[in-house]
């Protein structure tokens, strides 16, 4: 059997004779060109590399642009509600109002609050400091470690009680400075990219679908209606109960005379946004904080948490949560702790509604297409 295979004369260059192929005739002689196959080669990896040093320079726009179309689709669900009563735009402007409103609300409430709080607790740190020194507990522990034990809290001590070493800590004032003003700048990119997805939300689906062939559109809008509707159920529940434990938390840690509970209180509410491992974060560190008032107090503080994440989990979450999102508890803790590792804060926040849009895509297009008793018929394109 002769080789199909010779040597042209350019040693990095082949060509194949023609082959007979059954039912198709000779086939038309077939050139590989080992130098442009390397450089195209080279070239697309130079292009892969571009592509993602580009994705790397607008990482922050990515990040603004995700959290806007996630917060679009939380209040979307509204929106569709008050839509029964009164036309689009102005459903779209009671919303946005409403939310600027509660979040003004909030700032207004709470920021002048903090600020008499915090003055008053750096102010009070002196008398905190004395009565943990002169406190028993703190004697026993004196006693316990001995003379290196009273070293490395007096170093503590004189490291926090020096401004200077607080500000080097938080970058210096330009530093301090420069994260507000950016901080500000996200919140107003984010509010108006939110105003504008939530605006042309359904023109944007009906682009989305145009991209897919006309006998699967219809399948396609039906999952991409129950993933939306899904991200945004489960953005209104999070925030509901990120809500509640916020205003028990305020309400209790008043009542029990806690340092700064409006700061705490807030803490509380950031930290019921993120799935599970939140709540429980947050309140260890209210927990911790409230030494600082007295370690009775934060022996209250730490049992009222665990009685609050007890009914967060059997009774508020069941209830909030029962129409948002349906996925599995090892799923949900794999969800929120890859999401942490990948994109922190908003990326624990937006991995549940991923996925629950991956198992909703699952169940509905992948299953079905392996349950088919039969492949589908092939389209022709006419």
């Amino acid at each position: 059997m002769k080789n199909p295979f010779r040597h042209s004369a350019d040693p990095a260059h082949f060509e194949v004779k023609t082959i007979e192929a059954d039912g198709y005739g000779p086939l038309p002689p077939v050139r590989i060109n080992a130098f442009r196959m390397g450089l195209l080669g080279g070239l697309g990896v130079l292009v892969a590399l571009l592509v993602g040093s580009i994705v790397t320079q607008l990482s922050t726009v990515l990040v603004y642009v995700g959290l806007a179309l996630f917060l679009a689709l939380g209040l979307d669900p509204l929106v569709s509600l008050i839509e029964r009563k009164l036309p689009r735009p102005a459903a779209i402007a009671i919303v946005v109002l409403g939310a600027l409103a509660a979040v003004a609300g909030i700032l207004f409430a709470i920021v002048p609050l903090l600020v008499r709080q915090t003055t008053n607790l750096v102010e009070d740190i002196p008398g905190y400091v004395d009565d943990i020194l002169a406190s028993e507990w703190y004697n026993n522990l004196e006693d316990m470690f001995g003379d290196g034990f009273q070293d490395a809290v007096n170093g503590a001590l004189s490291f926090v009680q020096d401004p200077a070493n607080l500000l080097s800590i938080g970058g210096g004032i330009v530093a301090v400075g420069a994260g507000v003003a950016s901080g500000l700048t996200a919140v107003t990119i984010v509010t108006i990219l939110t105003l504008y997805f939530l605006g042309s939300l359904r023109s944007m689906k009906r682009a989305l679908y145009r991209f897919v062939p006309a006998y699967r559109r219809e399948a396609f809008a039906d999952v991409t209606d129950q993933v939306t509707g899904a991200v945004g159920r489960y953005v209104m529940g999070q925030v509901s109960l990120a809500l509640v434990n916020g205003v028990l938390s305020f309400i209790f840690l008043t009542t029990i005379q806690a340092p700064l509970p409006a700061l705490l209180a807030l803490l509380a509410f950031i930290g019921s946004l993120i799935p599970l491992v939140g709540t429980l974060s947050a309140s260890i560190v209210i927990t911790a904080l409230c030494f600082f008032n007295s370690p009775q107090t934060a022996l209250i503080a730490g049992i009222y948490y665990l009685i609050y994440m007890q009914v967060e989990a059997y009774l508020l979450s069941p209830r909030i949560m029962n129409r948002a999102v349906s996925v599995p508890g090892a799923v949900v803790v794999i969800a929120a702790v890859a999401g942490g590792a990948l994109g922190g804060v908003l990326g624990a926040l937006v991995a549940i509604p991923i996925a629950a849009s991956v198992i909703i895509i699952i169940q509905k297009v992948v299953f079905p297409s392996q349950d088919a008793k039969k492949a589908p018929a092939p389209v022709v394109a006419s």
